[in-house]
């Protein structure tokens, strides 16, 4: 049996940065992936379907994101070279608490082990998903012909994305959300207006629509894109926490599970469905592990929606704001009143940011429009610092910038 003082169960963005940092403090690491190094983000999901989105055509993506990836992937590798890390390339199971066994069984004992194993495709328990026309966003990614007729069941991020792409394609594009309005955790006025103008430019939006059978769907592909559920496994029973195969595994805010010493970040834990939320619950596991304090923020977590316009939000919506009792005040902004976005031809677009009625202390932010993401990833700096309404309106943005767009929400 091999020692080690962290063992780490997948080699996605939360794994992979867990080993890192965890050796770079010092600890000896031995992390397990049965697959790529790279996780669903980086082979199946954020990185192709953002090559994707800046793609010309449906067959420069596809060369493209077959480079990219190979790419990213030997980066991931060559951060897993380090000299306290052992990457061991196999499907690993819990023999105990501490120990793991490979299919050769090779066993590791460690006293911290580190679970990032992500999470898979939720299917729709249709009775002909058999169909082979349905495919998840894995399938969407492989396929080497542009279909004729795409239809996609879920207005979720997933769903959005493959659409505002699959229609610049040339596509003939449908959604289908069980929902009133797509985009849920996005405010609903945003997330209308990005319909609307999804609408304008083909897609076609069939809101509060149930699917029952396939059978009817008249597409040449048919994605499935109603979100995804934690990959938990049955030997996870023999390490003795808690876990739930829908929710995912039970932890706390330092992401131990309920026996001491195990750790669930990523998916698996089903908090935060981000890479980034991963790779930061890895590195708040390994801090709790060394007995190190951190000032990491998770009540304010950024989001973003790469569809043309992207979008993006952090903290709650007005829905949200309104539900909970909190008293707040809107202030809205507009990308056709920008400078930077009438040059670049971008002028749709809208920013709301919410404020407290009281103190006026920012609480969230929520757009859509051209290089949005970047916009909220500011805001997002400016919560974590507990910044004042006040505070934001006397910072200087560059002119001419899309960042304007924030600074005029704050004017007087």
């Amino acid at each position: 049996m091999t020692q080690a003082d962290l063992i780490v169960i997948g080699a996605g963005p939360g794994g992979y940065r867990a080993a890192e940092y965890a050796a770079k403090q010092g600890l000896k690491v031995t992390i397990f992936e049965a697959s790529e190094v790279g996780g669903t983000c980086l082979n199946r999901g954020c990185i192709p379907t953002k090559t994707y989105v800046h793609a010309a055509s449906f067959a420069e993506a596809r060369e493209r994101m077959a480079q990219i990836v190979s790419q990213l992937r030997s980066g991931v590798e060559s951060i897993l070279a380090h000299p306290n890390i052992t990457l061991v390339r196999s499907r690993v199971e819990f023999a105990d608490a501490h120990t793991v066994s490979t299919v050769g069984c090779d066993s590791v004992a460690a006293p911290s082990i580190i679970i990032a194993t992500g999470s898979e495709t939720k299917w729709l328990p249709l009775p002909d998903i058999s169909d082979p026309r349905v495919v998840d966003s894995t399938g969407m990614l492989a396929a080497d012909t542009l279909p004729k007729r795409l239809t996609i069941i879920g207005a979720g991020v997933i769903g959005m994305e493959f659409a505002s792409v699959f229609n610049r394609f040339g596509s003939e594009v449908t959604v289908i959300e069980y929902l009133k309005e797509c985009l849920p955790a996005l405010d609903a006025d945003c997330a209308k207006r990005l319909r609307k103008l999804l609408e304008k430019r083909g897609i076609t939006f069939k809101m509060k629509t149930a699917v029952q059978s396939l059978a009817d769907i008249d597409a040449d592909l048919i994605l499935m894109a109603t979100g995804r559920k934690p990959c938990v496994q049955p030997d996870f029973a023999k390490a003795g926490f808690e876990y739930n195969e829908r929710t995912g595994i039970t932890v706390d805010d330092n992401f131990e599970t309920t026996v001491k010493g195990i750790y669930a970040i990523g998916d698996v834990n089903g908090r935060q469905m981000l890479a980034h939320a991963a790779e930061m619950q890895a590195v708040r596991a390994v801090n709790h592990i060394l007995g190190k304090p951190d000032g990491i923020r998770f009540d304010v977590m950024p989001a973003a929606i790469f569809t043309e316009p992207e979008a993006a939000c952090v903290g709650p919506s007005e829905d949200q704001l309104k539900a909970a009792g909190i008293p707040y005040a809107c202030h809205k902004s507009f990308w056709r009143s920008n400078g930077k976005a009438m040059a670049m031809n971008e002028t749709e677009g809208m920013l709301k940011l919410f404020v407290g009625a009281g103190d006026g202390r920012l609480l969230g932010c929520h757009a859509y429009g051209a290089h949005a993401a970047d916009i909220i990833q500011e805001v997002s700096v400016l919560i974590c610092r507990e910044t004042t309404l006040g505070q934001l309106r006397d910072m200087v943005h560059i002119h001419p910038t899309l960042s304007e767009v924030l600074s005029a929400a704050c004017s007087l």
